[in-house]
């Protein structure tokens, strides 16, 4: 009811591709330029009959927030000990039907370069990627294709690329175009 509330007054529309996935799944919140990126992830996912569970910075579950981001869902990342995350995260979602919502930019600020655990995870769990979106330009928010990794990272990596490229966040100039480390000699690319 709070979803179809929330999608009922947003200048933004819901526009998903049907979900073609049994099971688990890792969902790309990109563009991540805003806090609205949170309430639209939620929307997004409570609309289609899911309630997911999310990487978030471990300061968001320092009291007095803690205890509700935890019942959203949320999962906190010490990003200056990152330690066993990718193989914690991976035994959590191998398990039933499970929905994990990564914001590979890791943070609202334009970057140089993705976080690169969305793909390990994906990876190592042998789960699709689901490329989920928020976009100003067109107002329209939702969950696009989803994708299973070959293992090619620059490969994989382009067909993100292409999906994102006409997408622009909340606040466009945010965005850090998708590209990861372990890319191979790649040219920076300027979105």
């Amino acid at each position: 009811m709070i979803a179809r509330t929330f999608w009922a007054f947003s200048r933004y529309r819901l526009r998903s591709e049907p979900l073609p996935i049994e099971g688990s799944a890792v969902l790309l919140g990109a563009p991540h330029t805003s806090n609205w990126d949170f309430v639209f992830m939620l929307a997004i996912c409570w609309r289609h009959g899911f309630s997911p569970s999310w990487l978030g910075k471990h300061t968001l579950f320092k009291a007095p927030f803690g205890p509700i981001m935890r019942a959203l869902g949320g999962i906190p990342v010490d990003r200056a000990h990152p330690g066993r995350l990718v193989e914690d995260v991976v035994s959590r979602v191998r398990v039933g039907k499970h929905f994990l919502v990564v914001t590979p930019e890791g943070t609202r600020a334009r970057r140089k370069l993705w976080k690169s655990g969305f793909y390990r995870i994906a990876r190592d769990a042998g789960l699709p990627v689901v490329l989920a979106y928020v976009d100003s330009a067109t107002h329209t928010a939702g969950l696009g294709p989803a994708i299973s990794l070959t293992g090619d990272v620059g490969a994989d990596m382009d067909v993100i690329r292409e999906f994102y490229a006409d997408k622009r966040g909340i606040r466009p100039d945010g965005f850090t175009p998708p590209l990861l480390r372990e890319e191979k000699a790649r040219p920076a690319l300027d979105g």
